[in-house]
């Protein structure tokens, strides 16, 4: 079957209700050419069982894909970052974190104070550059919930979340935004491809401003975040 994923054509056979329910509005049947093509051996199956004997055959499929598809996702100048993306007047804002750390809380917040934003992925977005700007994708690998929508959506801004007990927002360097991304996205074996991700990274910290928003969980955390990304004082 035939997906359309951050406008990247992949043929999947996807087995499994989890992925095929979430994976259901990517589904694309115009004709065109493919431009990559997964599929999972019993092999990986094997080996992430070994590594991971409690887990379920479809959760492996869910994941093995997942990180199947970001890999070759470097070839067509996109990656992954482990986010929640909120989309609010018509920009995507990304704020990312390690596990356990509230984005997710957070860009509810924003569901909350501003009634038309929404969640463009909530675990997996993808960021491409293309030839009309760098741009966030909803995925259907959206991590414990299935939020995610089938979109593009121009990036406003990209925050690196800590918690804290008052609210702030400042830019940070290229080179620690460059850092920060790199920590919390997929990084690849093989030499080649890092290469690739490198330089991804490096243009899109070059392009799209990035934050350190240290915040707590009150509403005034998201009117924080927005401001300071649009630049009001």
């Amino acid at each position: 079957m035939k997906y359309k994923i951050a406008d990247i054509i992949v043929d999947l056979d996807v087995q499994y209700p989890r992925l095929k329910k979430q994976i259901a509005p990517y589904e694309y049947d115009e004709a065109a050419n493919v431009n990559v093509e997964i599929r999972l051996t019993e092999a990986l199956y094997q080996a992430y069982l070994e590594t991971y004997p409690d887990i379920e055959r479809e959760m492996i499929e869910y994941i093995a894909l997942g990180n199947e598809y970001y890999t070759a996702l470097i070839h067509f100048n996109g990656m992954l970052i482990h986010s929640s993306c909120v989309v609010y007047d018509g920009r995507a804002y990304l704020f990312s974190a390690p596990c356990g750390t509230g984005k997710s809380t957070h860009t509810q917040l924003w569901l909350k104070r501003f009634p038309d934003a929404y969640i463009l992925n909530d675990d997996k977005p993808a960021i491409r550059i293309c030839s009309d700007g760098i741009f966030a994708y909803g995925t259907p690998f959206s991590g414990k919930t299935d939020l995610n929508v089938n979109e593009r959506v121009p990036i406003g801004g990209i925050c690196m979340v800590e918690r804290s007990e008052t609210n702030s927002i400042e830019r940070i360097s290229d080179e620690e935004a460059l850092f920060g991304i790199l920590d919390q996205t997929v990084r690849p074996q093989e030499e080649e491809i890092m290469d690739k991700l490198l330089r991804v990274i490096d243009k899109i910290v070059r392009n799209v401003p990035v934050y350190r928003l240290k915040c707590n969980m009150e509403l005034e955390a998201a009117e924080v975040a927005y401001n300071g990304m649009k630049g009001v004082n």
